[in-house]
């Protein structure tokens, strides 16, 4: 066995066995933390396979950004974890049913899969090009579909928008920060003195 097949069945493995232990544990934060390995030894596969931008995007937006943010919003959360328990007893049924016929789709098309004559020597056959696969990329990106870009970039902005919008209420019971009364107001009549007499309170 060489070096390339031990590291992809170590990070094939480890991938697996940790996205079974997200499923599988009781302690949310444990499930964050299997989940941020099973994002480490995917980022490890997508190395082997040549796409490092990929690998490199995983392990810093999601590793480093959405799984530490699951990880505060589960630590800081008040959690009703007898709650949730009664909660997927309750589905345990329906789940296993789903389960059951995920596993049976995936049981026939592995069943039905066959390997194509002369594939091997088609994947063998692709010399490696000169470019690397990041500058590769970010020329596809920044200069064949640069326009189809910037337009994903407006519709996100344009969402995000509309979704502050549709979710910001001025409510009258709550206090709001008012910048411009803050920055006009005088010195002198943002201090009181009292002069409090021994015994007497305000």
């Amino acid at each position: 066995m060489t070096v390339f097949s031990f590291a992809f069945y170590m990070f094939a493995v480890i991938t697996v066995l940790s996205g079974l232990m997200v499923t599988l544990s009781r302690n949310p934060v444990h499930s964050v933390l299997w989940l941020i390995l099973a994002f480490l030894s995917t980022s490890g596969l997508f190395v082997m396979l040549g796409a490092e931008f990929v690998a490199m995007l995983l392990v810093i937006v999601y590793v480093g950004a959405v799984a530490v943010l699951f990880l505060f919003v589960v630590m800081m959360l008040d959690i009703d974890f007898a709650a949730l328990k009664g909660e997927m007893a309750r589905a345990m049924p329906l789940g296993l049913l789903i389960g059951v016929v995920l596993l049976m789709q995936v049981a026939i098309g592995v069943g039905v899969w066959q390997v194509a004559d002369g594939a091997e020597g088609l994947r063998q056959a692709v010399a490696p090009t000169e470019i690397e696969n990041t500058r590769a990329l970010g020329m596809l990106i920044y200069d064949k579909y640069f326009l189809l870009f910037q337009l994903a970039g407006l519709i996100l902005l344009v969402a995000m928008i509309g979704a502050i919008l549709l979710t910001l209420r001025h409510r009258k019971d709550v206090k709001r920060q008012n910048v411009l009364q803050q920055m006009w107001r005088d010195p002198a009549k943002a201090m009181e003195l009292k002069d409090v007499k021994p015994g007497q309170g305000l």
